[in-house]
């Protein structure tokens, strides 16, 4: 079915024209804002194509690609005509947008994406995505919809279920597609038939709301008011007994019960009058209901503080890019009749992601250095100013946009490469210096050189002559700017190629008494010890300067390697506590309705959460020391192969510290 929604496209080149930029505070990159600003209506994110077959709609995925925050995914799911696009463009905090209709006909085709900035969460991007109604009788595709139904629930982060009327049997038989995740959906490539992985799927699929539209029933159970949550709770109860009528009645509410967590239920009043219904496009607020608007904002509310940004297992989160290349991965294996697998599109995502984190990163860091940099600097520290400046922001950049780097082989990739870019930087400026500096001193030493050609200083009174012009020259070369790191060890070889010729005039001049003569030579001697020191203590400058960059590089490595673990770590340990929650309140609730035998596998789940949520701050210590000590194993080496003479110190001091971070673990 090829997309025909054309009242709420809106073409690239529209979103293209609504970009801005602005400098940071470093006053020199062009920095692009986050595209949400500039999306006046959703776009299609995945549709079908003249021959039927599901694809990723480009533009969407150039929208997605400029999102560099982590990502907050809702998605609605539901049969046609039931209203979820008012939902989504509630959230969206407009009224019109994702398209509404009021016929019989299903207005959404495929899957449609809306990106705004989240009203609650600072930095993230709220990622809305209406799919196409399910049961469509005119397109008659169940294949076609339980792709759509799957498509939505691997890519949110909470899934709406919207239905109409009351939660019944009738209407859970209607949620077939959650029966069938397992068909359509492998964790693992090498799971096999039968296996539960109820606890797995879990881990991967989002939180789930349950929104009742034109609810007429009073909230009451045996007389009792009750919450819609409870509401919720009572139609998932299980039946005990195995025939076939139970188990089919059981199955889709165990897996609801099984695969989301945690669930949410929200019950709708019919929003206005069957006569108003007609032209829900043009009804304003003041239209509809006020039971009706309450829960339409105190859903959009929970939604906001509650849905959380789109993770997947272990803590990894996506940002909008990742989000787009997930689409992809998963479209293409749907598309070429394979079933989706999680830990396969994690992989496949970690590859991506990450040779594309480092080629930005090493881009990133290339423009803006010849941006800034104007060769020569006049000292090794002007130029290591600039680079670490960028540097950092070349890390942030990887370490934003890199995903499971696994043994951080992408990072040290990276860190690598800027050294090398780095090393190039650092050689260019001192041969820049020297041939700046050689020009320098053709310059200001040419009248000197023209007297010496014409043996002016070969008489009488000569040496001194030559002694003055050659101290003058020689205040006026280092009064210059501009020449750079090497003036001194320039003017150093200029000084001593003249040293001989200085004697020769000094011989020469008969106005002197050998006294005189020995002083001077004594104090040229002098003189040429202060050029040494002043070249030394210039070398020694650049190889200091060398030595810091190298330390500071790893150390700006390392905190944000660490500090991004510890995101991912947090996350990780959000997960343990949800899935031990969920799990142990459904043991409770198998307790309680007679499923004793059910209850007691459960609690080898329960048992094993409880292991992997004590052992994963331990974990994550242990993985970070050997991270660090990775990097640092890898840095040290580096140093002591790029760096010359006693820079190579710092190789040694690394490889001691990595030493020492593995003697911890």
């Amino acid at each position: 079915m090829v997309n025909s929604r054309p009242a709420a496209a809106v073409g690239n080149s529209m979103y293209k024209q609504s970009q801005w930029t602005t400098r940071s505070p470093r006053g020199k990159r062009i920095v692009t804002i986050s595209p949400t600003e500039a999306m006046p209506a959703p776009v299609c994110l995945i549709d079908n194509d003249a021959h039927g077959s599901m694809r990723v709609r480009r533009e969407a995925l150039e929208i997605l690609d400029q999102i560099t925050q982590p990502v907050v995914v809702v998605a609605i799911v539901g049969l046609y005509r039931t209203g979820k696009s008012f939902l989504m463009n509630k959230l969206a905090g407009k009224h019109n947008g994702f398209a509404l209709g009021a016929t019989i006909e299903s207005e959404t085709k495929g899957i449609w994406m809306w990106c705004v900035p989240h009203p609650t969460k600072v930095g993230h991007t709220l990622v809305l995505l209406d799919t196409e109604g399910l049961g469509d009788v005119e397109k008659g595709d169940e294949k076609h919809d339980n792709w759509i139904f799957c498509l939505a629930v691997l890519l949110s982060s909470t899934l709406v279920y919207n239905s109409m009327g009351t939660i019944d049997n009738h209407a859970l038989e209607k949620l077939h597609y959650v029966t069938e995740l397992t068909e359509h959906i492998k964790v693992k490539s090498g799971t096999r038939e039968g296996d539960d992985q109820s606890t797995e799927f879990m881990s991967y699929f989002p939180s789930f709301v349950w929104t009742v539209r034109d609810f007429t029933l009073k909230l009451e159970l045996k007389g009792q008011p009750v919450t819609a949550d409870q509401y919720l709770d009572n139609a998932l109860k299980l039946k005990t007994g195995s025939s076939k009528n139970i188990e089919m009645y059981n199955l889709p509410r165990r897996c609801l019960r099984e695969f989301f967590s945690p669930r949410k239920c929200f019950v709708f009043d019919r929003p206005a009058s069957v006569e108003k219904m007609w032209q829900m496009e043009q009804l304003t607020d003041a239209d509809l209901k006020p039971s009706f608007l309450k829960e339409a904002e105190d859903f959009r509310n929970y939604i906001f503080n509650n849905a959380q940004a789109k993770t997947m297992r272990g803590g990894l989160g996506l940002t909008g890019r990742m989000l787009g290349t997930l689409a992809e991965t998963y479209v293409k294996a749907i598309s070429s009749g394979q079933v989706p697998c999680l830990d396969n599109a994690v992989e496949s995502l970690s590859q991506i992601q990450n040779k594309r984190a480092v080629t930005e990163a090493l881009d990133f860091y290339k423009s803006e250095m010849s941006r800034n940099v104007q060769l020569p600097t006049e000292t090794q520290e002007d130029l290591s100013e600039i680079h670490t400046d960028i540097q950092r922001e070349a890390v942030e950049i990887f370490i934003n946009n890199s995903f499971n780097d696994f043994e951080q082989k992408h990072q040290i990739e990276l860190m690598r490469s800027l050294q090398s870019v780095y090393e190039e930087y650092c050689r260019e400026n001192v041969e820049t210096s020297r041939k700046k500096s050689k020009s320098v001193i053709s310059h200001v030493f040419s009248s000197l050189e023209t007297e010496l050609q014409r043996g002016s200083y070969m008489q009488p009174g000569g040496y001194a002559e030559f002694r003055y012009a050659l101290d003058k020259a020689t205040r006026l070369y280092r009064s210059k700017k501009g020449h750079g790191l090497k003036k001194e060890e320039v003017l150093k070889e200029y000084l001593s190629e003249k040293e001989k010729i200085g004697f020769n005039i000094l011989a020469a001049d008969k106005s002197l008494t050998e006294a005189q003569q020995e002083i001077e030579r004594k104090r040229r001697e002098s003189e040429a010890m202060e050029w040494q020191q002043r070249f030394l203590e210039e070398q020694n400058r650049i190889k200091d300067q060398q030595i810091m960059d190298q330390q500071r590089a790893y150390d700006e490595n390392i905190s944000q390697l660490l500090m991004k673990m510890e995101r991912e770590q947090q996350n990780a340990k959000q997960e343990y506590e949800r899935l031990l929650n969920a799990r142990l309140k459904e043991q409770k609730d198998l307790l309680e309705q007679g499923f004793g035998y059910r209850a007691e596998q459960m609690q080898r789940e329960i048992d094993s959460l409880r292991e992997k949520k004590k052992s994963s701050q331990s974990s994550f210590v242990d993985t970070a020391w050997e991270a660090a000590s990775t990097v640092l194993e890898v840095a040290g080496t580096a140093a002591m192969i790029m760096l010359p003479g006693p820079a190579k110190l710092l190789g040694f001091g690394l490889s001691a510290a990595s030493k020492f971070f593995s003697s911890r673990k």
